[in-house]
């Protein structure tokens, strides 16, 4: 427990750093990230080594374009990784990154009002330091705010996502060690049950398993958000499943929980191949990589909230397609 505490001071006060605009990126990224830093962020940016590397390929430029940038965190906490094979103490943060939108970034044109990227993070400590992040953010959700489409029609809802509906998922004290083993115990088996495809159960009865019949599913733009078991089975899990195939095994890179917050990530965290319509792209043999953030929420014995960033735009890039590049070339 002290070294979730220690691990949260790390990361608490690395986000006080960066936000603070008296003090310039390079020196807080030096004092706070290792020289041999591991960087993985969403398309284009992808791995990102050393804290001079990073300044330059992504701090900086959002800084520029997203003036007055504001973290509005939502979620916060810690665990030790339960990957087996792996180690390390994670924190991990949820929320949006605010300001306003003034100078293009990744060549989104400028809208001169208030945007929001959503984002999550996973930092891992070592001492006083970061060694590795995953910092997963939902560009199209920018796009969309500055008036240009990705990928067209969704079927579910595209909103700028709430945090917790109990909202105590800043989680700055100690918590109950036996509580975190209940929500990584429940993400597990909901892992078990969903992550291969494979049950002999009806799907809404298979998620009855893990799932609260309320749930909440913030789904990233191009798939978008919904709720109660039946219209997520309806409006995401379903058309998913049906227009995929042969899935690879999950594999994750960290895996954490503490309270009743859970969450993990993997690089991939699978693969699987198109054989139907998703996000307009048509049908191959090549299997997508599918880069994936969750973060969850258990009431009870049942996962009630989730919240997934999935770099679709690097799916679409395995695909053969850069989406990002065509809908601003588009948009010109």
């Amino acid at each position: 427990m002290s070294d979730l505490q220690a691990a949260k001071s790390v990361a608490k006060a690395f986000h006080a750093a960066l936000d603070d605009p008296s003090q310039a990126l390079a020196d807080t990224l030096k004092r706070h990230l290792s020289p041999d830093h591991l960087w993985r962020g969403f398309h284009p940016f992808n791995e990102v080594t050393g804290p001079e590397a990073l300044v330059e390929t992504f701090w900086q430029p959002l800084h520029e374009s997203l003036t007055h940038l504001q973290r509005r965190e939502d979620v916060f906490f810690a665990g030790q990784n339960r990957i087996a094979g792996q180690n390390g103490t994670w924190v991990a943060s949820m929320g949006h990154l605010m300001g306003l939108f003034d100078a293009p970034f990744l060549g989104i044109p400028p809208t001169g009002k208030l945007a929001f990227l959503r984002y999550a993070e996973f930092l891992k400590i070592d001492g006083d330091r970061i060694t590795e992040t995953a910092m997963f953010f939902d560009v199209p959700h920018l796009m969309d705010q500055a008036g240009i489409s990705v990928f067209g029609p969704q079927r579910a809802a595209e909103l700028v996502q709430p945090g917790p509906a109990t909202h105590d998922g800043i989680l700055l004290d100690r918590q109950d060690p036996g509580e975190g083993d209940k929500t990584l115990k429940i993400l597990n088996q909901m892992i078990a049950n969903l992550g291969q495809w494979q049950s002999d159960l009806p799907l809404e009865e298979e998620l009855r398993l893990t799932w609260d019949e309320r749930m909440l599913w913030w789904g990233p733009t191009g798939i978008g958000a919904t709720y109660t078991i039946e219209r997520y089975a309806k409006q995401h899990a379903g058309p998913f499943r049906a227009n995929f195939s042969a899935r690879s095994g999950t594999g994750h890179i960290a895996r954490i929980a503490e309270g009743h917050y859970a969450g993990f990530f993997g690089w991939p965290n699978f693969t699987a191949r198109l054989t139907g319509d998703f996000l307009g792209l048509p049908a191959s043999d090549t299997p997508g990589a599918f880069r994936v953030i969750d973060m969850y929420r258990r009431k009870g014995d049942k996962l009630v909230e989730n919240w997934i960033f999935i770099d679709l735009l690097h799916f679409a890039k395995t695909q053969g397609r850069d989406m990002l590049a065509e809908a601003l070339a588009k948009a010109r």
